[in-house]
């Protein structure tokens, strides 16, 4: 007589108590857009309505032509790429949505999510540092694994990730659109507080990414010893010095007299002349 038990519905495991659905690899489901729950790793953090608006129409004379992919839940599936079309359907009146069913990781979701949206350009450059970041802090990859996954160069992902570093009021223009990533990169040759100081000049003067670069140059390099002068700039005039090189983007000298004063603007070309004529006289020269 055995005394080996008989297995039983749970000696054969969690699988046993929950019914189990074959599905292929490459499976594509039609899913219902109620049973879909966001990705919590999705890199992307801001979405564009009025093309969100053009993607519905489209989707409701055309329907989905690329299917989302998903992973199966315990009570539904969890998005794992693709949010753009599920919001746009569900502004379009669908139902259903067709659905690529994947099982994987949550690292792995993040990758999927990224990879995709890179790939498609969807994600401004703070979101896709935001989305490196987080690969390499709550995943332990290296920037070498990250470049990679994502297909980027490990220089490209460095200079990137280098953008979370700067002011908070530089990321909020960039993920406006109003700065480019170049802008950025220029711009964190700078203090926070200095690169929020010269902010209106860049973005007001539209000052190109290599005038950004030629000023953040200027404002960086020492001040050159002076001869000694009559009498001493006070903390005020040195304060009213700082703030006209950063307003008007060049090397700007004060100096007092026993009557006064003078000031001192240096430019470095024609077209820069004519911007300080146009910035200071509101014209052309």
């Amino acid at each position: 007589m055995s005394l080996r038990p008989e297995r039983g519905a749970l000696g054969r495991g969690l699988s046993s108590l929950i019914p189990q659905r074959a599905v292929p690899e490459s499976a594509v489901l039609d899913v219902q857009l109620a049973r879909i729950k966001p990705n919590p790793y999705q890199p992307r953090r801001h979405v564009d309505d009025v093309g969100l608006q053009e993607l519905a129409a489209s989707i409701r004379e055309h329907g989905v032509l690329q299917p989302v992919l998903v992973t199966e839940t315990l009570d539904g599936y969890q998005l794992i790429a693709g949010e753009r079309r599920v919001r746009a359907s569900r502004i379009a009146g669908l139902e259903r949505i067709p659905a690529l069913v994947r099982q994987l990781a949550d690292r792995d979701q993040l990758e999927v999510a990224l990879v995709e949206n890179v790939q498609r350009a969807d994600l401004d450059p703070i979101e896709e540092a935001l989305a490196y970041r987080q690969l390499i802090d709550e995943f332990g990859l290296t920037q070498e694994q990250v470049s990679d996954r994502v297909g980027k160069a490990r220089a490209t992902i460095a200079n990137t990730l280098r953008l979370l570093e700067l002011h908070a009021d530089v990321q909020a223009t960039i993920v406006d659109g109003k700065l480019s990533e170049g802008h950025g990169r220029a711009l964190a040759g700078l203090a926070p507080e200095g690169q929020a100081h010269v902010l209106g000049t860049v973005v007001g003067q539209g000052l190109s990414v290599r005038q950004t670069e030629e000023l953040v140059r200027r404002l960086r390099e020492p001040k050159p010893k002076a001869a000694p002068a009559p009498q001493r700039l006070d903390p005020d005039l040195e304060r009213v010095e700082s703030h006209l090189r950063e307003r008007l983007g060049t090397k700007v000298s004060l100096s007092r007299s026993r009557t006064g004063g003078r000031i001192v603007i240096e430019y470095y070309s024609d077209e820069e002349l004519n911007r300080l004529y146009e910035h200071l006289i509101g014209g052309t020269a």
